[in-house]
């Protein structure tokens, strides 16, 4: 069984080794691609707009975000010790993505059981479907922006699950190694907020602000320190792009 103190060891040995690294997430070693594209269409997706501009004549993003599985990223080898991120261009449970293609990946992920590999999804239910199929050094995580469905649905934000369908299935998901990442960061109510991050109980949690300048109907600085402070008294919190909302900027 793959203790949470070895993987929570392990994060900050990551830390300390890379403090500055310009990854999503500054403890992966290195990003994997098995499968790409997304159905969701969130207004503030890098992916989808960097595959649709500077990618669209590349032969993986020819039909722009549309999913499909990577035949040769299967040739990949991972190492003993690297925390992986598979799937960071796309969204490997979004509705839509063949069971087939899912199972194929954690295959191919269970013969490295000395290696991490950190999930990420806007569907968290769909991890209910492959539990019996993870294998233990699969990091399952969700992103959960706001705890307000009604903002998330006033500024259509995305057309994932809602924030409270996410909770739920994380909350429900019985495996040790999980994670949140609150990331771009939208206005929440905070004692709701950390609520919902202790009922998950993740390992870690990533909080961020948006970097592509899409005018999100985000937190005050000072909304995000508070969330944040409270946050660490629950679990470990790592730091993103932490900076004063668009609009408190004059």
């Amino acid at each position: 069984m793959v203790s949470r103190m070895k993987f929570i060891n392990l994060i900050f040995n990551k830390m300390i080794s890379n403090p500055r690294s310009d990854r999503m997430f500054p403890i992966v070693s290195t990003t994997w691609n098995p499968v790409s594209g997304c159905y969701h269409e969130c207004c503030y997706c890098y992916a989808r707009r960097l595959a649709e501009t500077k990618l669209r004549h590349t032969p993986r993003y020819r039909s722009g975000f549309t999913p499909r599985i990577n035949f040769k990223a299967f040739r990949k080898r991972f190492k003993r010790g690297e925390i992986v991120f598979p799937v960071d261009m796309g969204d490997l449970f979004a509705e839509g993505i063949p069971k087939e293609w899912v199972l194929r990946v954690l295959r191919h992920i269970e013969r490295y059981p000395k290696t991490y590999f950190l999930f990420l999804t806007k569907n968290p239910s769909r991890y209910h479907e492959f539990l019996e199929h993870f294998p233990e050094n699969a990091v399952l995580g969700a992103t959960i922006e706001t705890n307000r469905d009604d903002l998330y649905t006033k500024h259509r934000i995305s057309k994932a699950p809602l924030p409270s369908r996410r909770y739920m299935a994380m909350k429900d998901l019985g495996w040790d190694l999980k994670f949140i990442s609150i990331e771009p960061i939208l206005e929440f109510d905070l004692d709701e907020f950390v609520r919902w991050v202790k009922d998950i109980d993740p390992v870690l949690v990533f909080v961020g602000y948006d970097n592509w300048n899409n005018k999100l109907p985000e937190p005050s600085y000072h909304d995000t320190l508070k969330l944040i402070d409270k946050l660490e008294y629950v679990t470990i919190v790592i730091r993103k792009s932490i900076r004063r909302g668009w609009w408190e900027v004059a």
